[in-house]
């Protein structure tokens, strides 16, 4: 009989740990620290937790190097030494932008490195609170074969500034760069490694960014913070309702105004559509702003049960101010917007619409329905369009008339006359 293949580990040799009553553990808030930016606070979950590691990731040129300067500046005003290491700009570079943008701090240290192990001996001999690193696609291991950039490189390098973090308190911001397909080597190999990990969305060519917490292990989700690209930096945006509903045109037909969720914070936006007729044998859909599938179920919806003959027709749907909606509370708010253009009515510019549809064309309640009413109200609308599920729940709200649907087509009649 062939003797047994000797265990490589033996089970003597891993400490034993006596399980814990879960309620015996002690339990402490997290410290968290300001970052000086109030929408940054936000989809932190209450501000910066120490020894933490946030990824901020986004489409190169959408404006992260910019963000991560100025709060690297108001960090810093505090007295504690930052540490700002960048792989993509020399140290004149970086200058020149912290003049520009006035972030200028004598407690902001700036190195222009790329060897991972040398920015950890500066880690070691200056002993920030905070460290910032752009990027990460631009760090190194010396003791990896492969190139930077490269998917080994890029995890372990993160995995290891998540060791440092962990072993010196250091909260540490990892700047990623990722592509519109969410390139291998970007953040998306990365998420699972960090505490938290933050979205910079928008387009370059306009001014407004959101920035939108997609992980955070101390603190909640799908929070975000809208801020403006000016030439002096990113100011934060107190009231993104105002802003984007500001250049809206009152009389134009397919124009709808719906109360989205971003979190915990409504937001009213403005939804457009486009109805033509086609010259081509397969109509064109353009979605921008909306699930592309989602808009084709409303469509279908609207052809059958509401009548309308959509199937010769080019249609042309977006979210103004390059919003991205991702709730279904968008559904009938874009089903009034495509009948409104296709009988070419205006929907009255003070009317608010909300709500979820159905393949039935039955109109379902969507939740936090008040704060979506109370933000309506607040901007001055006078009548909002809601689920009839949600009445009972807004009954109390007085100042402005609301109105509950059971489904699409009394929508339509209600709105469109």
């Amino acid at each position: 009989m062939a003797d047994k293949k000797p265990r490589t580990l033996s089970s003597k040799s891993i400490p034993a740990q006596k399980p814990n009553p879960i309620t015996e553990i002690e339990f402490k808030a997290e410290e968290r620290t300001s970052s000086g930016i109030a929408e940054l606070d936000r989809v932190l979950g209450g501000g910066i937790v120490a020894g933490s590691v946030v990824l901020v990731a986004g489409e190169p040129g959408i404006g992260k190097s910019t963000m991560m300067l100025q709060i690297a500046e108001l960090l810093s005003k505090n007295g504690s030494p930052l540490l700002y290491v960048s792989g993509e700009e020399s140290l004149k570079q970086l200058r020149l932008r912290a003049e520009r943008l006035g972030t200028l701090s004598k407690s902001l240290n700036v190195l222009s490195e790329t060897d991972l192990f040398a920015i950890e001996g500066s880690i070691d001999n200056l002993k920030p609170k905070f460290v910032i690193v752009d990027s990460i696609q631009t760090t190194s291991r010396s003791d990896l074969p492969s190139a930077a950039g490269s998917v080994s490189q890029v995890r372990d390098c993160a995995a290891y500034l998540v060791s440092i973090a962990k072993t010196t308190g250091t909260t540490i911001f990892i700047v990623g760069h990722v592509t519109k397909e969410g390139s291998i080597a970007g953040p998306r190999i990365l998420e699972h490694i960090v505490d938290t990990v933050l979205y910079f969305e928008g387009e370059r060519h306009k001014q407004f960014r959101i920035l939108r917490g997609v992980k955070n292990r101390f603190g909640s989700t799908n929070e975000v913070g809208i801020f403006e690209m000016t030439e002096s930096g990113l100011a934060e945006v107190e009231n993104p309702s105002v802003v984007f509903l500001s250049e809206r045109a009152e009389a134009s037909s397919g124009s709808v105004i719906t109360s989205t969720l971003e979190g915990t914070r409504p937001i009213l936006v403005e939804v457009q559509s486009l109805v033509s007729p086609s010259s081509l044998q397969v109509p064109r859909r353009t979605v921008t702003g909306i699930d592309y599938n989602r808009a084709s179920i409303i469509v279908a919806v609207l052809e059958r049960r509401s009548g309308l003959k959509l199937g010769s027709r080019d249609i042309y749907i977006n979210v103004a101010g390059g919003v991205r909606i991702s709730e279904p509370a968008a559904d009938l708010p874009l089903a009034v917007s495509i009948a409104s253009c296709y009988r070419d009515k205006p929907v009255d510019p003070k009317t608010v619409v909300v709500g979820e549809v159905g393949l039935g064309g039955e109109v379902r309640s969507v939740g936090q329905i008040v704060s979506r009413i109370k933000e309506a109200e607040k901007l001055g609308f006078k009548k909002i369009i809601i689920p009839r599920g949600n009445l009972k729940e807004a009954s109390k709200i007085k100042g402005i008339d609301i109105e509950g649907v059971s489904d699409i087509g009394q929508a339509l009649n209600m709105v469109i006359r």
